[in-house]
């Protein structure tokens, strides 16, 4: 391109290039870049003179060459497909009314900070720094799959809707970001898609707003995040996915509003997080599936859980805040499989690590009571006569109290009217404390029962007397066997 043929515009920011100077076309820095549209020539670029001044310009000696544009109206697309720019580039507060392709262009430096575009495709681009889009409004797909950024990706309260619903809004497939992904007021009406990504640093979604209604909004499957991934205060109509993904700090749903009604809203499995954080807020609008899910730290508010669990398989090594059991309890109640006994044994391991063995007990016997409810009817009958005889052996005092209450009854009306004996001759002194014990312990003999016959009422009274021991017998034996084998 001859530099004749350049308009004014143009000519400033070549001449500015080979030194680095920034041009600002804005008459003030409040001006918003959705004007464009209407700026005139004193401050429109075409896109091929800047991928000319990009490929070809010429540098001067001491000086570092960059493009530095603010406040622009930029026609075209700017075309840097496999291209090679040893210079940064910002365009920050620019309209642009073609795609900027950069599609595996190697590339220094990007900032479209608070830019205007019709969409923007980095895929397989490699960047040797940042690449910022804070503030920008882009009405259609973001590519960044394949692409690896040494430095940050930067998208504090960028904009992004999508124009087709089936493509994804932001594409991050198999991308790996040296840094940070910071895109904190994000506001995304479409899918955002990690899938394979990899973060070296954290991601901060914070405040963040992505709206998909009924489907999925975020879909994360085998990320990867050396550092935290934070969702405090995101607001997301639709769900989120991170099955297989891998976070080596903290998942932090704190005050997160998560809504997508009859299904799930958060489906994490098979995932592993170092620590997860369902905390403060409104509970869950949807369910919440942790299946095979491995936490470090699961720190989790029972105000927080959605009416609806999948924890078959979730392993955790500590649960915080410390609740009593009873608070703990209605998590595993809500399961949508229904009875999981691995969900209860993994909840009494963790009160047995931290010393609550009063926990681990009542854990240990709602999961005997919901087991009971898979029984046929028989089984239930029997373990409702567990359950208030010792409490499946979690209660043992139980059998003590019910003995007690059966000694004293049975003592009081056998010596109010004491049974004749079989053979006056030879039996022992009547005593009505050892003849009901002798009634009410199957295996010890005091000789008393074989010795006198009941009548009547007292007759009964006895088969109820022998009836009970044998089944307090059988509880007990039940219960302690079941803990012992535990222990």
């Amino acid at each position: 391109m001859e530099i004749n043929d350049l308009t004014p515009a143009e000519l400033q920011v070549w001449n500015a290039f080979p030194r680095g100077e920034v041009v600002d076309f804005r008459p003030d820095a409040g001006e918003d870049a959705a004007t464009g549209a209407d700026w005139g020539p004193e401050r429109t670029l075409r896109a091929s003179v800047l991928k000319a001044l990009l490929v070809s310009a010429p540098q001067e000696d001491g000086e570092i060459a960059a493009l530095r544009v603010l406040g622009a109206r930029i026609t075209g697309g700017l075309d840097l497909t496999h291209g090679v720019v040893d210079h940064p580039i910002r365009l920050a507060h620019c309209y642009f009314t073609g795609l900027p392709d950069l599609y595996n262009a190697q590339l220094r430096r990007l900032s479209l900070r608070g830019s205007v575009l019709p969409a923007l495709d980095l895929g397989g681009a490699r960047v040797e720094g940042v690449v910022r889009l804070t503030e920008c409004r882009i009405n259609g797909p973001v590519h960044l799959s394949g692409a690896q950024i040494s430095g940050a990706l930067l998208m504090e309260r960028a904009e992004l809707t999508a124009r087709d619903e089936g493509e994804p809004v932001l594409k991050l497939t198999q991308a790996a970001i040296g840094d940070e992904l910071s895109a904190t007021g994000l506001r995304a009406t479409g899918e955002i898609r990690l899938n394979g990504a990899h973060v070296s640093g954290s991601i901060n979604l914070d405040g963040a707003r992505l709206s998909r209604p009924g489907r999925l909004a975020l879909d994360a499957v085998t990320l990867g995040v050396d550092g935290d991934v934070l969702l405090r205060r995101v607001e997301v109509d639709g769900w989120i996915g991170l099955r297989g993904a891998r976070i080596a700090g903290r998942l932090d749903l704190s005050y997160a509003r998560l809504s997508n009604p009859g299904d799930m809203t958060l489906r994490a499995t098979s995932c592993s997080v170092g620590e997860l954080w369902l905390r403060r807020g409104d509970p869950l609008d949807g369910g919440l599936n942790l299946r095979r899910a491995q936490v470090d730290v699961l720190f989790v508010e029972p105000e927080k859980l959605p009416d609806k669990v999948r924890l078959d398989g979730l392993g955790y090594t500590t649960l915080t805040p410390h609740e009593p059991a009873e608070r703990r309890l209605p998590m595993l109640e809500r399961e949508v499989d229904g009875y999981v006994p691995y969900a209860y044994e993994q909840l009494t391991a963790v009160y047995r690590r931290i010393g609550d063995d009063n926990a681990a007990r009542l854990v240990q016997l709602a999961k005997q009571r919901r087991h009971r409810t898979t029984l046929p009817w028989y089984g239930r009958m029997w373990g409702h006569v567990q359950d208030a005889t010792v409490g499946y052996g979690f209660r043992p005092m139980r059998a003590l109290g019910w003995l007690l209450s059966l000694l004293a009854v049975g003592s009081v009306s056998f010596a109010l009217h004491a049974p004749p004996p079989l053979k006056a001759d030879e039996a022992p002194q009547f005593n009505p404390v050892f003849y009901t014990l002798d009634l009410l312990l199957p295996v010890i003999s005091f000789g008393q029962e074989p010795a006198f016959a009941p009548q009547g009422g007292q007759q009964w009274l006895s088969y109820v007397l022998i009836l009970t021991g044998w089944i307090l017998a059988t509880t007990v034996i039940a219960g302690v066997t079941r803990t012992v084998s535990r222990q």
